[in-house]
């Protein structure tokens, strides 16, 4: 039985839970496929990709890419999603017949986690997304297409916002969402759900914004798990605020891959539960 492979590529990579998750897709679905990580020499990316591509075995057929290549992965693309084109950055790619085509489905899966997962339905209500970065980016379009009432992208950086804002801004007058910029410290009150796209849970840094940004009974969700969510985590409770933090778009976004890549839905809820069993 041929075997196809698959692989996560980043820097760093051995924290990943994508094998995990993909071996247990694979194991529930009966998928035959070979799912690994692949540490990537920060300056290296197209070199690796092209020798992943050209494996011995011909088998390869697909990649999630994570920090710090998915902008790479998007420019080296031949075909690309809609959602790849607002965002300009790719965290799964799929090999047809020599050719690459990027697909962006943190976003779609961070919507799936929050409205399906969560519970938390989206529509009509007041968004804050801060930060600009790459998760940013992925996750924007899919947020706007759940249709909430306006989303604020705040930033410690107004540009990078502003032209992130600027190429969804036709998006979001087709889907009547108010999208707006702000500046970290500018923020007004009462928000229904914030989503820390930013780098400060990583790097251990505070959370970027007073906690009057909050709604009682807001949603709070950092895109990061484990113990780097935990500081944003612990500040969203403390507040009066729900937490929840990336995992669920994690499994997710895989499974949004997972379909991509194999036509076959997988049991992402099932999995879900069972990898926050295993890490607790």
């Amino acid at each position: 039985m041929r075997i196809d492979l698959y692989c996560v590529m980043g820097h760093p990579v051995a924290h990943s839970k994508s094998p995990w998750i993909h071996a247990r897709f694979a194991e529930l679905t009966g998928q035959p496929l070979r799912y690994e990580p692949r540490l990537v020499p920060l300056d290296g990316f197209a070199a690796s990709l092209r020798e992943f591509i050209n494996d011995r075995t011909g088998n390869a057929r697909g990649c999630n890419v994570t920090v710090p290549f998915k902008f790479e992965a998007a420019a080296l693309a031949d075909t690309a999603s809609e959602r790849v084109a607002l965002a300009q950055a790719a965290n799964t790619l799929r090999f047809d017949l020599g050719a690459i085509h990027a697909d962006n489905t943190d976003g779609i899966g961070l919507v799936h986690d929050l409205q399906h997962n969560a519970g938390v339905d989206l529509r009509g209500r007041e968004l804050l997304l801060l930060g600009a970065g790459g998760a940013a980016a992925g996750v924007l379009g899919p947020l706007i297409e759940a249709g909430p009432a306006r989303i604020v992208v705040a930033n410690r950086t107004l540009p990078k916002a502003e032209a992130l804002v600027t190429r969804h801004r036709a998006l979001a007058l087709l889907r009547n969402t108010e999208l707006e910029v702000k500046s970290l410290s500018s923020l007004e009150v009462d928000f229904d759900v914030i989503i820390n796209a930013t780098a400060s849970s990583l790097a251990g840094a505070a959370v970027p914004v007073p906690a009057r940004v909050l709604k009682s009974g807001a949603l709070a969700c950092d895109l990061m798990y484990g113990p780097a969510a935990r500081g944003f985590l612990d500040w969203a409770r403390e507040h009066g605020a729900s937490a929840r933090d990336g995992l669920g778009m994690l499994v997710e976004q895989a499974a949004e891959a997972f379909h991509l890549w194999r036509g076959v839905r997988p049991p992402s809820a099932q999995v879900l539960a069972e990898l926050r069993a295993l890490l607790e």
